[in-house]
């Protein structure tokens, strides 16, 4: 039994950092919807953490979750939101805030209390909120205030509740909260008396004892891409189950340039049964014409069905696809209120026809994407497709801006190349999460000799992450920029104007599409 911490979402931004903060203690945790109905009797579970949200506890249609139930269970830290619903619900005022208290604040404690332990007073926080905590009522004690003596924490007097319930008004989940891990820890390995023994090994153990148990004797397909997860997915399946494992790699005339030749071998090197399948031209017709970035991705995703369906066909006895599905993708995909507007589709959330008959194991499901790197590591995933940078699934589709056809596939082929060589040559590729080229829909008017051009424009993009969920663009030095640009114009056949894109995750995506 994997010991785990619950995480209820109320729609916060921050969410899925409070997730990373546990698992970088080496604990197991989960994000639910705040409805999401749960056995909080269940002995796997060690605790709660209610995260903050958009709304305000004084509208009328604002969250609400049985707050008795889970404290009757398990130890509660209530962040922001969160913790002004706990005081509203059991006693306490809240107001609203003539000011909304966003930024840096400090807050003074006593680290007598077990939330603060080895937290030295006074601390910078990060405050987020528009209401305000009044009076903390009778079943609590106020044990953190701000400079102007503003309630900042609470803790459950004894006795009050069957287990103890803290608050914050901060959010110890962002970097900007300098004791955020030691609090989160506090509560996670203290009070909630997690082990903290959910590591990339016991990890690898458990996967691949749970995939022989449920594989049995019967056969696994994958489709198999060249990036860091699918590619973690298949060694981890082929040390289970070894050759009950076929692997397929579709070349969509997608990829980056040379990607498929290269990546064939390095797959058949380390032992995988791979089947190589060049399907461009279907791809490329399947896109004639389509300019719209979802459209784009349901017609790579539909003809990447149709393609991996025919291949499928030729093997007996496949009873099982396997997906390279991560957390983001899942977490992405939900949404706290029910159905909402898509930002984009995952192409291994969902989708995949019925008719296919395959059931699905998504052994990563669960790990965000540093963690599939430390699982990747473990299980002996070459560097060199193991510390590639994070490629989308639907490849340099969404990377074309505007209409796609080969000639403007091989622009951005060779675009690319001569960036990530540089960046490989000049050290830069391994200090940054992910990088790309992106060929926009737009001409402009350049010299090249003493003729006029009117070609492509490119943006590069180069971001740093942890986990793809939030990201910044890279400060690369104007040095290596003027390098990569010279080349590109001089080199590719196309374009005559290269532009950098210095914007951060959020309020844009990591791709442009």
């Amino acid at each position: 039994m994997v010991e785990k911490i619950v995480i209820l979402d109320f729609g916060s931004q921050y969410t899925q950092l409070i997730a990373r903060r546990v698992r970088e203690l080496n604990v197991y945790c989960e994000i639910f919807p705040y409805h999401k109905e749960i056995d909080w009797t269940d002995n796997s579970i060690r605790g709660a953490i209610l995260s903050g949200s958009p709304f305000s506890t004084l509208d009328e249609s604002s969250p609400a979750i049985d707050l008795d139930t889970i404290s009757n269970n398990v130890p509660v830290l209530a962040v922001c939101y969160s913790a002004q619903y706990a005081i509203g619900k059991c006693g306490g005022k809240v107001t609203k805030s003539d000011v909304r208290e966003y930024g840096r604040a400090t807050v003074y404690f006593d680290g007598k209390w077990s939330i603060f332990q080895n937290v030295t007073s006074p601390s910078d926080v990060w405050m987020s909120h528009s209401d305000s905590i009044l009076e903390v009522g009778p079943r609590f004690d106020v044990i953190a205030k701000t400079e102007n003596n503003i309630v900042a924490a609470f803790e459950s007097k004894p006795g009050e509740f069957k287990m103890p319930i803290y608050g914050v008004q901060f959010h110890p989940e962002v970097t900007h909260t300098q004791c955020g891990k030691e609090l989160i820890s506090n509560f996670v390995i203290n009070i909630s008396k997690c082990k903290g023994d959910w590591t990339p090994k016991s990890f690898v153990s458990s996967q691949i004892e749970s995939i022989r148990s449920k594989i049995g004797s019967d056969r696994v397909i994958l489709g198999i891409s060249g990036g860091v997860d699918s590619s973690v997915v298949g060694y981890l399946l082929h040390q289970a189950i070894g050759s009950q494992l076929t692997c397929i790699f579709i070349d969509n005339g997608l990829l980056r340039k040379d990607e498929f030749e290269e990546v064939i071998e390095s797959y058949r090197a380390s032992g995988l049964h791979i089947i190589g399948v060049n399907a461009s031209s279907h791809f490329y017709e399947a896109l004639h014409g389509v300019t719209d970035p979802e459209a784009k991705r349901k017609a790579i995703g539909r003809v990447f069905i149709e393609v991996f369906e025919k291949e499928a066909k030729k093997l007996d006895n496949i009873k099982y696809l396997a997906q390279g599905t991560i957390y983001p993708d899942v977490i992405e995909s939900l949404s706290v209120n029910g159905p909402s507007a898509t930002i984009k589709s995952h192409h291994n959330v969902g989708g995949l026809p019925e008719k296919f008959g395959f059931e699905i194991i998504e052994p990563l499901r669960l790990l965000f994407k540093d963690e599939v790197r430390k699982v990747g590591t473990e299980l002996g995933v070459p560097s060199n497709i193991l510390n590639r940078h994070p490629f989308p699934g639907p490849g340099l589709g969404i990377r074309i801006l505007g209409e796609i056809n080969k000639e403007r596939v091989r622009i951005l082929q060779e675009a690319d190349a001569i960036f990530t060589a540089n960046l490989h040559e000049s050290g830069w590729y391994q200090k940054v999460w992910q990088s790309g080229v992106i060929l926009l829909p737009v001409r402009s008017v350049g010299v090249m000799g003493d003729e006029r051009t009117y070609e492509e424009v490119v943006a590069l993009r180069c971001v740093h992450s942890v986990d793809g969920m939030t990201a910044d663009w890279v400060h690369l030095p104007y040095e290596l920029l003027a390098k990569i640009s010279n080349e590109i114009i001089n080199y590719v056949k196309g374009i005559n104007r290269v532009v950098y894109d210095i914007s951060s995750k959020p309020p844009a995506t990591i791709e442009w599409e």
